[in-house]
């Protein structure tokens, strides 16, 4: 008394390995993006810190005047970290002064801050 049923049948295994292989690819790939999510926020802070550091060397360059930008520090130190402040000043068609602030951590995370600025003359 052998019943078949007809219509039904169960998965081959050549479908089981399919389904197996495209959800490893999935996961795969979620956790590259996981890690890859993980390095970006780690450097978070530091950039941060770098954009503020950049953000003073520009305030500064405003109160003193870009003639004092070579008498101002190469290094600043916030958060307990130091950052290399570097200064690149072009002038620019209309007279003012075009500052490429770089202000980078020794771990090498970093911020660019391009300032314009009065020109020479103008303080």
């Amino acid at each position: 008394m052998r019943r078949r049923l007809t219509g039904e049948r169960g998965l081959t295994l050549l479908e089981l390995v399919i389904a197996v292989a495209v959800l490893a690819i999935g996961t795969l790939a979620a956790l590259r993006a996981t890690d890859q999510s993980r390095r970006a926020l780690a450097g978070a802070p530091l950039r941060l810190l770098a954009q503020v550091a950049a953000e003073n060397r520009a305030e500064e360059l405003r109160l003193y005047g870009t003639v004092a930008a070579g008498g101002l520090p190469a290094s600043v130190t916030l958060g307990g970290q130091v950052f290399a402040v570097e200064v690149r000043l072009a002038p620019t068609a209309a007279g003012l002064s075009e500052a490429r602030i770089t202000a980078r951590a020794q771990s090498g995370e970093g911020a660019l801050l391009v300032a314009v600025l009065p020109g020479p003359g103008a303080e």
